[in-house]
């Protein structure tokens, strides 16, 4: 069976300014044999004419975009995938890390099906009231217009995958629970990752979440961990507890429209050395000739 390999990696610091250790991480992602990769917090990846960036990419083997301020990028297979649209972001109200947001080509599913949304996010990590603008605007994605070769209007399909800096509502078997904000003990931090309730007392801060999901995105890995076929292990930490910050979360998380669901193969994270990164890596793949056939069946107006 063929499959299409999706990552999403917020790599700390992108190798914490040490260019051995960036490399160290760059070669954990190419020998996971990824087809797109939603990368985070690439600081520094555009100084020089982006030489730093474009030897990432070499490493890779993969083509990339790399977002303004090098606070996201998205690499892609180019034998599997061509660039229709770049919508690029500016720093600005709703952005104060700009995402990394393409329109893709899928060319084995044929010159006549649809394109899609593939977006590399990174919300604030201060502000709950930031965050939930900024995850606000990214379902805009979700809510791309096309028009097919007969004309017809439809909306693309579309993958988000990113660092939440917030909680998910637990939903399933081991989905981490969300913390006792009294068990953090950066009081900062407890700030930082938790808003005023209606009642006014501070509570966890789940609105992204809440969004995407009212916006009809599924989270890829609570559909995986609760599907008949799928694993409960897909629900794992991305974030490691930690004395200042509290327990193990699932800040990293990756969403897509629902029509993409039947293509999903599996979900799992891949955990990584605390001194390569402060963030596990998400993957998640799906079956090439569903993902192709969603594609194709999208262009005609039929259903996913």
């Amino acid at each position: 069976m063929s499959t299409v390999t999706l990552l999403c990696w917020n790599f700390e610091n992108n190798g914490k300014s040490d260019s051995r250790r960036r490399r160290a991480g760059d070669e954990k992602l190419k020998a996971l044999n990824p087809d797109i990769v939603f990368r985070q917090e690439l600081w520094d990846a555009d100084a020089n004419g982006r030489t730093i960036f474009n030897d990432q990419a070499r490493a890779l083997r993969l083509q990339g975009v790399l977002g303004e301020s090098s606070c996201t990028a998205v690499f892609f297979n180019p034998a599997k995938f061509s660039v229709v649209r770049d919508w690029s972001q500016s720093r600005g109200p709703h952005w104060v890390l700009p995402p990394t947001a393409l329109t893709l080509r899928y060319e084995d599913a044929g010159p006549e099906a649809l394109p899609f949304n593939a977006v590399s996010y990174h919300l604030n990590y201060a502000s709950a009231t930031q965050r939930l603008l900024e995850s606000e605007w990214l379902t805009t994605w979700a809510d791309k217009g096309w028009s097919t070769a007969d004309g017809t209007h439809v909306t693309l399909p579309a993958f988000l995958a990113g660092d939440n800096n917030s909680y998910p509502t637990p939903g399933g078997p081991g989905d981490p629970a969300l913390p006792d904000l009294a068990s953090i003990k950066n009081e900062p931090h407890r700030l930082h990752r938790s808003y005023a309730g209606p009642s006014g007392t501070q509570v966890p801060d789940t609105r992204p979440d809440a969004a995407f999901r009212m916006a009809g995105l599924k989270d890829v890995a609570l559909y995986w961990a609760t599907a008949p076929h799928g694993a409960p292990a897909a629900l794992s930490r991305t974030v490691n507890a930690c004395d200042t910050h509290g327990p193990d979360s699932r800040v990293d998380r990756a969403y897509l429209t629902p029509e993409l669901l039947p293509a999903v193969l599996g979900f799992e994270v891949i955990e990584v050395d605390e001194d390569l990164s402060d963030h596990h890596i998400l993957r998640f793949t799906l079956d090439s000739d569903q993902f192709a056939g969603v594609l194709a069946r999208g262009a005609t107006g039929e259903p996913g």
